[in-house]
């Protein structure tokens, strides 16, 4: 018995291009997020999917509304979907942070599953969450398949555990905003046993603007 996710990240948003840590922080579309979620909507509209789950930011709910339309479905808010919290440095892009945070910015490029930002959430209480989420919500729906749109860390969690990377070092997968990305859980009552089945898969967006990319690994490169 399986449950099949369609996983979907965020649109853009202008923090996104400013690479700024959003975290929790409600930041809307900016107008590229705007048409991307069009798109996707457009893209979803044939799929068979019986429930369309987003985290509550902004974002992740601006996201999903165009899908919802062209589904016919409710969109359920879940404050577990969120981000990671980065507690004080949310707002912030990496040059301000070493200013303003420059021991929190030291121990982040340390990359350790226990350690978090000042009043944030470490890589392992957000993996707890999120794989406990993603659970449950397999769980209630068995043999159906979900919309399900979050944030880019969270697909990282998800592509950790798949390919066993565990949750120390930078970021190795392909995450896109708006991107397709669809898992399988094949045991609800075993939620790590997941599948996957397509990932970052951006063909609806083509000829859009370049998406910014933030690379993990260029800090410690240059470190």
């Amino acid at each position: 018995m399986s449950t099949e996710l369609i996983l979907i990240r965020h649109g853009e948003t202008d923090w996104n291009r400013e690479l700024r840590f959003q975290g929790h922080i409600d930041v809307p579309l900016n107008d590229t997020g705007h048409e991307q979620a069009r798109r996707l909507g457009l893209r979803l509209a044939r799929e068979s999917v019986q429930f369309l789950v987003s985290s509550d930011l902004l974002r992740a709910q601006q996201t999903a509304a165009p899908a919802a339309q062209q589904l016919g479905l409710d969109i359920v808010g879940s404050v577990e979907l969120r981000e990671q919290n980065f507690g004080v440095v949310e707002g912030l892009n990496a040059d301000e942070i070493q200013r303003l945070h420059p021991r929190a910015w030291e121990d982040w490029l340390k990359f350790n599953e226990d350690h978090r930002m000042p009043e944030g959430e470490s890589p392992r209480e957000f993996h707890a969450r999120v794989i406990e989420a993603l659970g449950r919500i397999a769980a209630a729906h068995r043999q159906q398949t979900v919309m399900v749109v979050t944030h880019g860390g969270v697909l990282d969690m998800v592509w950790r555990t798949v390919k066993g990377l565990g949750l120390n070092g930078p970021r190795q997968s392909a995450i896109p905003n708006a991107g397709f990305n669809r898992i399988r859980i094949a045991d609800a009552a075993r939620p790590a046993q997941i599948e996957i089945i397509d990932w970052a898969d951006t063909a609806h967006l083509d000829g859009l603007p370049a998406q910014p990319s933030y690379d993990q690994g260029r800090h410690l490169r240059k470190s």
